[in-house]
């Protein structure tokens, strides 16, 4: 699956909003909480550390809700296409550049 880097501000504030039938996942970097406001579609996100490994998994996230992750260590959060981490787990390390 192909993973997309928010770079921008526009990017990281707009995220996956509008999207539909998203087939992507989307990494913003640097980055301890989102929203899901203007969401077509639910979505899975992950907490990961700055080695990739997953500290959070939040499932079937559903529109309108804000997801904040108190942790002291840096962190990215990965969206993905609802239900894509159902084999993934706590612990477990991303491989973002060949991520099925």
């Amino acid at each position: 699956m192909k993973i997309i880097v928010a770079e921008t501000f526009k990017d990281k504030l707009l995220g996956l909003m509008n999207k539909t039938n998203i087939d992507y996942g989307l990494l913003i970097k640097d980055c301890k909480s989102i929203h899901t406001y203007f969401m077509k579609e639910p979505i899975d996100v992950l907490l990961l550390d700055k080695d990739n490994r997953i500290l959070f998994i939040n499932r079937n996230v559903k529109k309108n809700k804000i997801l904040i992750y108190h942790t002291k260590k840096k962190s990215n959060i990965l969206e993905l296409p609802n239900n894509k981490s159902i084999n993934l787990k706590v612990n477990d390390i991303i491989d973002l550049e060949n991520f099925k």
